[in-house]
């Protein structure tokens, strides 16, 4: 599986890298995703974790990777989504503040499941939920911070297509990210984690 992993890894990384509409903004973009590849590579033999999450991961990845080629104004399918449903912004976006809730929650779970540092389900879900809102909250900081270091630069990187709201919804659509794979995935994600020797 690992070199499956990989190898789609990097072919999407390589895509992404070849004539982006911004390399600045790729580079910001898709940085997450390199500190994932790093992480990842280091815990690979201490932390193993369950398919599942290495899936969801890479999936994760790969919107961070597509976001940084076309930004995330500009994905093309979502920019045809736009014109279909006569929308007012292209919502790429929300896509990966929808997966930064989502992703985040399997990872946080099987952590905390793991190394047994919440042992009730109500608080543990809680907990994870409370995380992953924090942690989009963390990003729209460093969206700020990138914003004010760099000035007009940023634009493509903030995303906000004029939308008043924007930073608002994020965190909005990563809150209904983190609530909604604890809910659909909970299940098979203790099922693959009683297949891990060490819990």
């Amino acid at each position: 599986m690992i070199k499956i992993w990989l190898f789609i890894y990097f072919s999407v990384f390589v895509w992404s890298l070849v004539n982006p509409k911004d390399l600045f903004t790729w580079f910001l973009e898709v940085l997450p995703a390199i500190i994932a590849l790093i992480v990842l590579v280091f815990t690979y033999n201490k932390f193993r974790l369950t398919p599942l999450v290495y899936s969801l991961i890479l999936i994760h990845c790969i919107i961070l990777m597509v976001g940084g080629h076309y930004t995330y104004a500009q994905v093309p399918l979502f920019d045809f989504i736009k014109e279909f449903f006569h929308l007012d912004r292209n919502n790429y976006d929300k896509l990966g503040h929808f997966a930064q809730g989502f992703v985040p929650a399997m990872v946080a779970r099987e952590i905390i499941i793991r190394k047994n540092i919440i042992s009730g389900e109500a608080w543990r879900n809680f907990f994870i939920v409370c995380f992953c809102l924090a942690f989009s909250a963390f990003y729209e900081l460093v969206e700020w911070w990138v914003a004010i270091s760099s000035g007009e630069g940023a634009n493509d990187f903030l995303g906000t297509q004029g939308y008043i709201w924007d930073t608002q919804s994020d965190m909005f659509w990563a809150l209904i990210g983190s609530i909604l794979a604890l809910l659909i995935l909970r299940k098979y994600h203790s099922k693959q984690l009683l297949n891990i020797k060490k819990i």
